[in-house]
């Protein structure tokens, strides 16, 4: 998380308007989520050259983010791919891989599988889009683009109090973990449950306490149930790269339109 929050502030893309950044990803996003798999490929790479060659992250940080993201994918491929079926059920034709269990019959489709092929590329793709904007541009300036377009201001003081409070918790934790391993904890399976669960209690109370120190501040500080956040500054963006996204939209549009008039001509 810390990792994150520091190449957003240091990126090539930083000085970039956040405005800008954050139409082109969430337009391609958009797009991604309507094309077809090829053109969803063509994004995901377009999109890594962005996020990694011209910001200028680091390809290992990445992959990690793109990679732990995919987790929740992989913990939902079973129920997608895998059919359950009594014995005396018809045969599918499109049964890839079968296995009896009793009076009941689990199956591997090709149906499942293409799904699931698509349904990944698709993730990669979105995923890259997100990450463009998630290493390229600061939370406090995202902030100001929500504000820009009329996001509701409660919604965005929530936003702010829990990335706030996001790094107090990794730091609580980090610090209690650590003292807990000083002091010969976290050993063995019963003993790590029994810790973990006393870090999970005193993350609660520390995090109450914090709260309330926030909360003082804030009252002390004239506070009248309205954050104020900092004005939007538009800032230019080279030539080049609003040149590179406009072609390589129309670019993808086209490839897309062509997809879409041969698979109409083959079917």
């Amino acid at each position: 998380m810390k990792r994150i929050n520091s190449l957003s502030y240091k990126n090539a893309l930083r000085p970039l308007s956040p405005m800008w950044k954050c139409g082109f990803a969430v337009t391609m996003l958009l797009f991604s989520y309507l094309t077809h798999p090829a053109v969803q490929i063509v994004i995901a790479i377009w999109m890594a050259i962005w996020t990694v060659g011209y910001a200028r992250v680091p390809f290992k940080y990445y992959v990690t983010i793109i990679g732990a993201a995919c987790l929740f994918f992989v913990s939902s491929v079973p129920a997608l791919v895998v059919e359950i079926r009594p014995l005396q059920a018809l045969p599918d034709i499109h049964v890839v891989a079968a296995f009896a269990f009793m009076d009941w019959k689990l199956s591997v489709t090709s149906t499942g599988l293409l799904l699931i092929g698509k349904l990944f590329v698709r993730i990669i793709a979105s995923l890259s889009c997100v990450s463009l904007i998630m290493f390229s541009t600061p939370f406090s300036e995202l902030l100001q683009v929500l504000q820009k377009v009329r996001v509701p201001k409660l919604v965005l003081e929530i936003m702010l109090i829990m990335y706030r409070f996001l790094f107090i918790l990794f730091e609580i934790a980090n610090n209690m973990y650590v003292a807990q391993q000083s002091r010969g904890g976290q050993t063995g399976f019963q003993n790590r449950l029994k810790d973990t669960a006393i870090i999970i209690v005193q993350m609660f109370i520390k995090t109450m306490q914090r709260y309330k120190s926030l909360s003082n501040g804030l009252v002390s500080r004239g506070f009248t149930d309205d954050i104020h956040m900092a004005p939007y500054r538009a800032n230019p963006v080279p030539f080049r790269y609003k040149l590179e996204s406009y072609v390589g939209f129309t670019l993808l549009l086209l490839l897309e339109i062509w997809l879409r008039w041969n698979w109409r001509s083959i079917r």
